[in-house]
């Protein structure tokens, strides 16, 4: 054994005196959320003072979860991301309020005005007028589009929102990120990363995305509830089209090396900067305000901030009167959350194979009010009474879509009437074939968005999809024009649960030349 394996050993074994019921939390959360297999670290004024995993890599099989498992940690990319064009600013090679066509000149937005004015921080900051998850089903699920293909497709999405007026999350102007990092360095994004930031920062187990993952990896496996009901494993995917917005696979091991060199204003741990003081005020600056909302159920009421917004690939907020500097995470089947306390020189990371922010949130918030002294509270029965609520709630919208359901009605066309190839101006082609009897309907660059169309009634189908682990089936509707021909196909998904990165309701289907 390796000294490093024996030290990462010796951490694993260690609890904190303030940490002594992580252990019941960790596994009381796992049962009620569902959960195979938790990471977590836990750093505190420049020193390690947990790493550890519990549970299963993956269901069914003994390989445990441990303090170097990989996850998919999907946005907490971000802030690498973020990093990356910071450090080529510290070079003088870009500047943060440099136009982004002066770097890409082929870069466009849908509005020329938004396209002259946006800055480099801009594509960082969640403030560009596009709505929530615009355009994400250009790489979510995986496409066959490339990094080029989805950035020339932004000139299509519509924009829903005024400039700078508003936050409202996005991952494909990271896609853009991407592309402005490659051109001013000269390297691919994942050689930038490796060099300039993993190899720097010691982070050996870290992997750019899934198809970089090496033999002697052990990743850990996504899992999900098909149907919302079943959990199964799912298979690993791949962002190589927009790694910028989400790609990196790492460890809780590796993380906690990241987040030191973060609360330490940018230095690495033999004392050399990695990036400045400086640049990191500059990274957790709000860039732009969020609406803070009041929590859905009352337990919930003690983590409510008094402000919160998005910096540079970080969210800002605070929690019992300390500044937050933290990211969440989602992927199929793997969701994380990672959290700085700046001026407790504090940080925790949560890694999780399941998709339940619950679980990660009511980790993070034990952790937080433990390390702070702070009373304590039960987050796992807050967060399992808030989810709880959610799920009465689609449970409600699904119903009220029941009560306005005409069920004796007819399509007004014979299923070849609906047929036919249709096209949206950003996403591209959808086709529908008639197989049979059935209606079956295809996204033309997701290989997962393929499925079968029920009649829900008049011109309206239920695209019910054959991978059961999305958990996004989508109302299909069909406009007809005066002479019974299709005009357009809208869609939105039938389930408020489904995640927000299916933005089928910007969609807007037109029938191509036959």
């Amino acid at each position: 054994m390796g000294m490093a394996a024996q030290a990462a050993d010796a951490q694993e074994t260690a609890m904190p005196g303030e940490l002594q019921q992580l252990d019941a939390t960790v596994e009381r959360v796992r049962q009620q959320f569902d959960v195979p297999g938790v990471a977590v670290a836990v750093v505190k004024d420049g020193k390690v003072v947990l790493e550890r995993g519990w549970g299963l890599r993956e269901i069914g099989r003994p390989e445990p979860v441990q303090a170097d498992t990989l996850f998919a940690i999907a946005s907490n990319t971000k802030a690498f991301t973020a990093t990356s064009l910071n450090l080529l600013a510290e070079e003088g090679k870009l500047k943060m309020s440099d136009r982004v066509v002066d770097h890409l000149p082929g870069f466009r937005m849908s509005d020329p005005y938004v396209t002259g004015e946006m800055r480099i921080r801009d594509l960082l900051s969640h403030r560009s007028g596009l709505s929530l998850g615009a355009g994400d089903l250009l790489f979510w699920p995986t496409t066959t589009y490339s990094n080029a293909e989805v950035v020339a497709r932004l000139a299509h999405v519509p924009l829903k929102n005024g400039f700078r007026d508003r936050y409202a999350y996005d991952n494909i102007l990271y896609a853009v990120a991407q592309q402005v990092i490659e051109k001013v360095s000269g390297l691919s994004y994942a050689d930038f990363l490796q060099q300039r930031i993993f190899d720097k920062v010691g982070m050996a187990g870290t992997r750019y995305n899934a198809d970089h993952l090496k033999p002697g990896d052990k990743p850990a496996i996504g899992h999900a509830k098909f149907d919302f009901k079943d959990l199964r494993p799912v298979a690993p995917l791949t962002w190589s089209n927009n790694a910028g917005a989400g790609g990196i696979y790492s460890s809780v091991h590796d993380l906690a090396r990241w987040m030191n060199v973060q609360l330490a204003g940018g230095r690495l741990a033999d004392g050399t900067p990695l990036f400045s003081e400086k640049t990191q005020q500059q990274m957790w600056q709000m860039q732009i305000p969020q609406v803070v909302a009041t929590p859905s159920v009352p337990e919930l009421m003690p983590a409510k901030p008094n402000f919160a917004g998005y910096g540079e690939g970080w969210s800002l907020s605070d929690y019992r009167g300390q500044k937050l500097v933290w990211h969440t995470g989602g992927w199929p089947g793997q969701v994380s959350r990672l959290t700085l306390v700046p001026d407790q020189n504090l940080g925790v990371v949560v890694l999780t194979n399941q998709e339940s922010g619950a679980a990660f949130n009511a980790i993070t918030l034990s952790v937080l009010d433990a390390m702070l002294g702070a009373p304590a509270h039960d987050w796992v029965g807050a967060y399992a009474a808030s989810v709880a609520k959610a799920q009465d709630g689609a449970d409600e919208g699904w119903q009220k879509h029941v009560a306005a359901r005409d069920a004796k009605s007819r399509p007004s066309l014979p299923l070849s009437g609906y047929a036919g190839t249709y096209r949206d101006a950003w996403y591209g082609d959808v086709s529908v074939e008639q197989k049979g009897g059935r209606l079956r309907l295809r996204f033309g660059a997701t290989a997962d968005l393929q499925g079968t169309m029920e009649h829900w009634q008049h011109d309206t189908f239920i695209v019910r999809w054959d991978n059961r682990s999305l958990n996004a089936d989508a109302f299909v509707n069909f406009s007809l024009d005066p002479d019974g021909k299709v005009r357009e196909v809208r869609m939105q998904a039938v389930s408020s649960l489904t995640d927000f990165s299916f933005d089928f309701q910007d969609l807007l289907l037109q029938p191509t030349a036959q």
